[in-house]
């Protein structure tokens, strides 16, 4: 989760509607996904950035939820970093701007993982609004020669995973990046969710 600043986050859907407007959507939407990804027997975790920016957001990052900070470097890396730093066992990453993930798809993908290395949950424009991996076999290499920001970020993540990778895909999602997916999204894709309390377990 990146701090919801005007101008930092979300700028593709702030040159359709203004920076403040596309801050304040993704902080309602940092705040619904918060929600449901801890809807769920898992152990919840925020990656956040910057590291440092707590101070006006101890809403959006509440404390009872641990911390780390995203490491510098293309998403890839930032990723690898979140992976290596999470505590022993299975691990899925979301990200915060992707509306209709629901802790099903946390759940689906954890599932996924029981019999697995590898989970994805594609988007509807070449990229993925979800990875997780079992970590069970080492899948160095993984994040290499990926052309993030592009149709191809899914299939090239494909392509670097380890060619014995037992992978699977869940449901089809689309993210929220531009004033296209706002519109084909709708107003409706921002209502915000009743937070739950994160249980123990796997790591989300």
């Amino acid at each position: 989760m990146k701090a919801p600043v005007a101008g930092r986050v979300k700028t593709r859907l702030g040159a359709a509607l203004g920076p403040a407007r596309a801050a304040a959507m993704f902080r309602v939407m940092s705040a619904n996904t918060l929600a449901r990804a801890s809807a769920g027997p898992w152990r919840t975790m925020l990656a956040v950035d910057p590291p440092g920016a707590v101070a006006g957001f101890e809403n959006l990052w509440p404390p009872r939820f641990s911390r780390l900070a995203q490491t510098r470097g293309d998403l890839g890396a930032r990723m690898a970093a979140a992976f290596a730093a999470a505590p022993p066992g299975p691990v899925v990453i979301i990200g915060a701007d992707a509306p209709g993930v629901g802790a099903r798809h946390i759940r689906a993908a954890f599932a996924a993982l029981a019999g697995g290395d590898a989970v994805f949950g594609p988007a509807e424009d070449g990229g993925y609004w979800l990875i997780g991996l079992s970590r069970r076999r080492a899948a160095s290499g993984l994040f290499k020669n990926v052309r993030w920001s592009s149709p191809h970020a899914l299939a090239d993540t494909l392509a670097s995973a380890p060619a014995h990778y037992r992978i699977t895909m869940i449901e089809r999602l689309r993210d929220l990046d531009d004033g296209e997916d706002f519109a084909a999204l709708g107003a409706r894709a921002l209502r915000r969710v009743r937070p739950s309390v994160a249980g123990g377990g796997e790591n989300a």
